[in-house]
C-alpha cells in the first residue's frame, strides 16, 4: 500500500512493534495480523482452513491466497531496500474493515491477512491474504477484493531504499481504477 491524499506525506508513528486486531468471531488466530516477521504461507493456509476446534472446516471447497513480495525494480530503478510503516490501531481497524465488507459480499468462512512492517530486501513477501468459501468463484473474488482495498486504502507508507537514496512511494492511478470494478 501507498500513501493517500488523507495521510500525511510522513508516517505520523514510526513502529516496529506488533499490533494484532481483536480475534475473529470464530475463535480462530486473529483475521489481521501486522508483524515484522517472516511469516510461513503452509502454516496460514493449514490454519485458515480449520475450524475453531482445530479440526479441518469440511464446508471449504475453496481456497484462494495471494502473497505480495518486494520487487528488486521499480520505476526504472534497483530497489535494495522497502521499509513499511503504519499507524498502529487504525491500520488493522482499516483492514478489518474491509474484510469486514468482503463477508458481507460474498459466503465466506474465514478471512486473514498478513502483512509486514519494517524494512525488506527483495524477494521478501510483503502480505498475505487468504479467504476459504464452498466454491471458487467467491474465494477468488473476496481475495482480490480484499487485496485491491487493502492495497488502496489502509494507511500504510513505502519507502524504497534506491541507489540515489530513499524516495517514499506514492499511490498510483492504476490502484485507484482497481477499486471501480468492485
Amino acid at each position: 500500500m501507498v500513501m493517500r491524499s488523507r495521510f500525511s506525506h510522513r508516517s505520523p508513528v514510526a513502529s516496529t512493534m506488533d499490533h494484532s486486531a481483536p480475534s475473529a468471531p470464530r475463535g480462530a488466530v486473529p483475521v489481521v495480523r501486522i508483524q515484522s516477521e517472516a511469516f510461513d504461507v503452509g502454516h496460514e493456509l493449514r490454519c485458515l482452513r480449520q475450524s475453531s476446534d482445530g479440526q479441518w472446516d469440511t464446508r471449504v471447497g475453496a481456497v484462494a491466497s495471494f502473497v505480495g513480495t518486494v520487487r528488486d525494480i521499480n520505476e526504472g530503478d534497483a530497489v535494495r531496500t522497502l521499509t513499511l510503516e503504519h499507524y498502529p490501531g487504525m491500520t488493522e481497524s482499516s483492514i478489518q474493515d474491509i474484510v469486514q465488507q468482503a463477508h458481507q459480499r460474498w459466503p465466506l468462512f474465514n478471512a486473514r491477512v498478513i502483512h509486514r512492517i519494517g524494512t525488506l530486501a527483495p524477494s521478501d513477501e510483503i502480505v498475505w491474504v487468504g479467504v476459504t468459501s464452498a466454491h471458487r468463484e467467491a474465494a477468488l473474488e473476496a481475495c482480490a477484493f480484499i487485496m485491491d482495498f487493502l492495497k488502496s486504502n489502509a494507511p500504510f507508507w513505502k519507502k524504497e531504499g534506491i541507489p540515489k537514496g530513499d524516495r517514499w512511494v506514492e499511490a498510483r492511478e492504476k490502484d485507484a481504477q482497481a477499486l471501480k470494478r468492485w
